[in-house]
């Protein structure tokens, strides 16, 4: 108890929020990729000032081919025009052919100017520990700079979360520059921040807790699928936390709203209340997920409008 109550202390304020926002993959009534919608979401996350991550869950990366992948991979390089970006890198396979298709997914997003973030799959599951330090070890050394992953099972099934021993040793490896922690969970969270204060301070935990936002309140900065819904009320809220201005929190509450509502059982149909929240926003033309996704009710567009009119009140 008290381990957690000397990291729940160490609130960080007037903190530059380091903000990657993961984008919504948009279909059309055809249920095709909504290549248009989807170039017009990165620009408006790099207008709110925040870092489009592309092929991540929030863009159905284990549900598209390779060739849609590499689609989405090459029209961001194109977007982005120089700018920073994240990719997702996913590989289903074999454990003894890992390590091989994610050196080469890393360098093929390293050459199109993004910065690689390895998507667990069946197979890197299934890897012992020592097994999988190797495999980030050699992508990271291979293209020079990468970001770790772990996924909570409610994402996905294949998802897994890494044991503090684990997570330890990626911070040993230079060329990973930050981990995504996505168990929902601020126990775990707090751990990991407290482990790279004190093993690696310029190591980077991105918050991918859509349930507790104000993370970032102590000491995280963010990936989140939530982001996508609002990447320009995120990107208020972290000037006001940057500023010391009190409005952060009342903000804040109304996005965790959204976030609590979007992320309920089953958590991964939040991508459809993404399109939903998108749709209503006027940003999209339809909010139909991907086909193979499990959708939400119509009932909840409802619910969203009022939330939606409350971000706009603030």
């Amino acid at each position: 108890m008290k381990k957690i109550q000397a990291l729940i202390a160490n609130i960080r304020p007037n903190r530059k929020i380091e903000g990657i926002s993961a984008v919504l993959l948009p279909f059309t009534e055809q249920a095709e990729v909504d290549l248009v919608g989807f170039e017009k979401h990165v620009e408006r996350v790099y207008a709110a000032g925040l870092t489009p991550a592309v092929n991540m869950d929030t863009g159905y990366v284990n549900l598209l081919s390779v060739e849609e992948r590499y689609k989405i991979l090459a029209l961001t390089a194109r977007i982005s025009a120089g700018r920073k970006f994240v990719a997702g890198v996913y590989v289903e396979g074999q454990p003894d052919d890992l390590t091989l298709a994610y050196q080469a997914g890393v360098d093929q997003v390293a050459s199109a100017g993004g910065l690689p973030i390895l998507f667990q799959s069946n197979g890197m599951k299934q890897l012992s520990p020592d097994a999988l330090i190797v495999l980030f070890e050699r992508c990271a050394k291979s293209c020079g700079a990468l970001l770790a992953f772990e996924l909570g099972e409610m994402f996905a099934d294949f998802g897994q979360i890494y044991s503090l021993p684990i997570v330890s040793e990626l911070m040993k490896i230079p060329e990973i520059l930050g981990l995504k922690h996505s168990s929902l969970r601020r126990d775990l969270e707090w751990e990991r921040i407290q482990l790279r204060d004190q093993q690696r301070p310029d190591f980077r935990i991105y918050t991918g807790n859509d349930l507790a936002i104000d993370m970032v309140m102590y000491g995280s900065d963010y990936l989140l699928g939530l982001s996508t819904f609002a990447p320009d009320y995120f990107a208020k809220r972290d000037a006001y936390w940057l500023s010391g201005d009190a409005r952060f929190y009342e903000l804040n509450d109304v996005l965790q709203y959204l976030g609590n509502f979007a992320f309920r059982h089953p958590v991964s149909s939040y991508k459809h209340s993404a399109a939903q929240f998108l749709k209503l926003r006027g940003w999209i033309k339809t909010d139909k997920p991907h086909p193979l996704a499990v959708a939400r009710p119509d009932s909840d567009i409802v619910i969203l409008e009022q939330i939606l009119k409350r971000l706009e009140s603030l």
